[in-house]
């Protein structure tokens, strides 16, 4: 046993007991420079640690106890300072919570989907005719339209509208929405590439919305349309940073496919879906943002959560790589029971963060149609300065 400058060092054998990880994972560790020994020896290959490295080498064996990859490990170990590490693991359960939550709702969807298809045999859905492509304006306004298609609750369609202003401080419009027979959409881009981020998000869902039917083809649909769309961004902004790096520009990506009696949700970043149903009006995404996180283990409340300083920092968004401060992810992905009489609301948050629930569901709830509800909600939003993008999708299931 040697002694470096602060203390004693110890063989791989001695440090494995004191750290409770095994020789072989320190080894690994080594080779990703996650944990490397204090020294080795140069004639016989020898690992030895010191033992200030037991703190940092237990850390690491209760991150892998929780899955923490191992690249974030490194992420966190690197940080140094323990407050910083704290807020790391915090942001970083946040998002496993959210991710089991989203598995949770679709394994209990799954489970409830094929015992009523024991019980009551398959049901069939006839495939629309005539649908060769998909309508809607994008960062524009869109008209009223409707799509029907004969499904269980009897022939069902939507009518919707959209509509995207530029924010009053912004010099380009980063948002990008979309409203078609298939498809609702709203992506909030970010950084120098924002507006191609959130425009290519949006464009690679087109062709995938086509090929939904029934829950078992939508479920299909929706993780395509996620892939599609994380590929999409990615080609997007690849090469654009200084020498040609990644430079973090990304988008978030709320969106619902239609196929005749549900709604399919893929959702990633803080741009929002809301249900308007008999009377009430009910998110139904959850944000993936640092402030949501603060809220859900209770160290902040809805009422700071708007006025702090960290309140646009995503923890997850579709990136191209890079900076950008948000995790490379993959979205959320839902069906969604509907009903004739609701109404669905997609909105990036230059609306969410000016306008309150309460105006906003007295809105939709007074509005006689989709393109009213939007014009009176991107109105609200610029008289209250709107000083970000503001884009909005109103879409009404109704019997035909």
């Amino acid at each position: 046993m040697g002694r470096g400058e602060s203390g004693s060092w110890v063989t791989i054998g001695t440090f494995a007991r004191l750290c409770r990880l095994s020789a072989k994972a320190l080894r690994r560790y080594d080779e990703l420079g996650l944990l490397p020994p204090a020294l080795v020896d140069p004639v016989n290959g020898y690992r030895y640690y010191a033992e200030e490295q037991v703190e940092t080498a237990r850390l690491v064996a209760w991150l892998r106890r929780i899955g923490m990859p191992l690249n974030r490990i490194k992420e966190v170990v690197a940080l140094g300072d323990p407050g910083a590490a704290a807020a790391a693991i915090r942001d970083y359960w946040a998002q496993v919570e959210a991710e089991t939550a989203a598995r949770r709702d679709l394994a209990a969807f799954l489970a409830d989907h094929l015992s009523a298809r024991e019980a009551e045999g398959p049901v069939g859905l006839v495939r629309p005719e005539g649908l060769e492509g998909l309508e809607g304006p994008v960062r524009s306004v869109g008209a009223q339209m409707q799509a029907g298609v004969p499904g269980p609750l009897g022939t069902l369609g939507i009518r919707y509208a959209t509509r995207s202003v530029r924010g009053a401080v912004r010099e380009r419009n980063q948002d990008a929405a979309y409203a078609g027979a298939r498809l609702l959409a709203v992506a909030d881009g970010f950084g120098a590439r924002g507006a191609g981020a959130s425009a290519a998000a949006i464009d690679a869902l087109k062709p995938v919305a086509l090929g939904a039917a029934g829950a078992a083809g939508l479920l299909n649909v929706l993780e395509d349309a996620a892939e599609r769309a994380a590929r999409a961004v990615r080609d997007a902004v690849a090469g654009n940073g200084a020498d040609g790096e990644p430079d973090g520009s990304g988008t978030t990506l709320t969106e619902m496919v239609w196929d005749g009696a549900q709604l399919g949700l893929v959702h990633i970043g803080d741009s929002r879906a809301h249900l308007l149903r008999d009377g009430g009006l009910f998110r139904i995404t959850h944000d993936h943002s640092v402030v949501q996180s603060m809220i859900d283990d209770g160290s902040l409340t809805e009422a700071e959560a708007s006025s702090h300083p960290q309140r646009a920092l995503l923890l997850r968004a579709l990136v191209g790589g890079g900076g950008g401060g948000a995790a490379v992810s993959t979205p959320d992905v839902r069906l969604q029971e509907v009903r004739p009489g609701d109404r669905y609301l997609l909105c990036s948050d230059g609306l969410s963060a000016v306008v309150g629930g309460a105006e906003t569901a007295r809105v939709l709830a007074g509005a006689d149609g989709p393109g009213t509800a939007v014009r009176e909600l991107v109105a609200l939003a610029v008289a209250a300065g709107g000083p970000d993008d503001v884009s909005c999708v109103v879409a009404d299931v109704v019997s035909l």
